[in-house]
């Protein structure tokens, strides 16, 4: 059905059928039977018919494709095309499967549509793509490169600005000489917990050597927290769900404070989808070190900071990462 203009009796392969209609120098061309509904009149007739760049013609002598025996039925520069869903009924159409060619001049003239009707749904369908493509596929392709270019040109100089956002926050594996992202869940999950047992080796190692704080390890991280603007220490539940509602409920606003029914436990507020969900944060001991925790001791942090940190990077058993901070809004 898809042929080059170049070679009368050639098929074109599949991986560069876009390609060539999105390219100006290439003459792609779909061919094969259509019914074209003679004007004036509900009849039908089949007609062998040709679309190229130039137009849709149809052959006056069976499958020929010579000049003498082409006839122009619409030119695609002042037309477009649209499906038909009540042809058979109102046109006495042959199928189905009705589509028409409508000048851009003409607002309600029905004499001026061109009426086709195809054997079935895949074969309209690529009649149809490909009158669209041949129409607006170089423009369509220029504008995308356009700004692909600039990209490409800007990359070289500019470097990325970071952001709280999906696109910033991501695994990343920093194991061989350049990193790179994690896309696979089950590797980033993976890294995740391996982080998690990294972090708690380097805390054990600063308590054998001596913490650099004049504080106890253990002390400061019961305190380092509340310097952060997401710790909001001893509020009610009613009240973090009041400033999250102030704040939007945006996906990933988040605050921490001190659970109310456990005095050594945190509760982190999350919103998600437009629900504020609360998790609690629990303390474990293992040598000696008190841990926290989110998933009942799988991953164990030796501080708040860390543990936002490291949510903030990967999701875990949340159900969307920290994006935005919930901080106290002056009334």
């Amino acid at each position: 059905m898809v042929a080059l203009c170049q070679e009368s009796d050639g098929s074109i392969p599949q991986s560069q059928l876009l390609q060539n209609f999105l390219n100006s120098s290439s003459c792609p061309e779909i061919q094969g039977y259509l019914y074209v509904k003679e004007p004036g009149r509900k009849s039908w007739k089949k007609l062998y018919m040709f679309l190229r760049r130039s137009g849709l013609y149809y052959s006056t002598k069976g499958t020929s494709k010579e000049p003498r025996h082409l006839q122009l039925l619409s030119d695609l520069e002042d037309s477009n095309i649209f499906t038909i869903i009540t042809g058979r009924k109102l046109h006495n159409a042959p199928t189905d499967y009705q589509f028409c060619i409508k000048p851009s001049k003409v607002r309600s003239d029905c004499k001026e549509l061109k009426m086709l009707c195809a054997e079935d749904e895949q074969s309209r369908t690529c009649w149809m793509t490909a009158f669209r493509l041949l129409k607006y596929g170089i423009v369509l392709y220029q504008s995308y490169n356009v700004p692909q270019q600039r990209k490409s040109n800007h990359s070289h100089f500019t470097a990325p600005v970071r952001s709280v956002s999906e696109n910033s926050l991501v695994a990343m594996d920093f194991s061989g000489r350049t990193g790179r992202v994690i896309d696979n869940p089950v590797e980033a999950q993976s890294a995740a917990l391996e982080e998690g047992q990294t972090w708690r080796k380097r805390s054990q190692r600063m308590n054998v050597l001596g913490s650099p704080s004049p504080l106890h390890p253990s002390s400061l991280s019961t305190v380092i927290h509340r310097t952060q603007v997401w710790f909001h220490g001893r509020i009610m539940r009613e009240e973090a769900h009041k400033m999250m509602i102030q704040q939007g409920q945006v996906d990933g606003l988040f605050l921490l404070r001190d659970s109310q029914s456990n005095p050594k436990a945190f509760v982190l507020t999350l919103c998600h989808h437009q629900k504020i969900k609360h998790f609690q944060i629990l303390p474990c001991e293992e040598d000696g070190q008190v841990f926290f925790s989110l998933d009942d001791g799988t991953t164990k942090f030796t501080d708040l900071i860390h543990l936002v940190e490291f949510y903030q990077l990967n999701r875990g058993v949340l159900p969307c990462k920290l994006k935005h901070p919930c901080t106290a809004v002056a009334l």
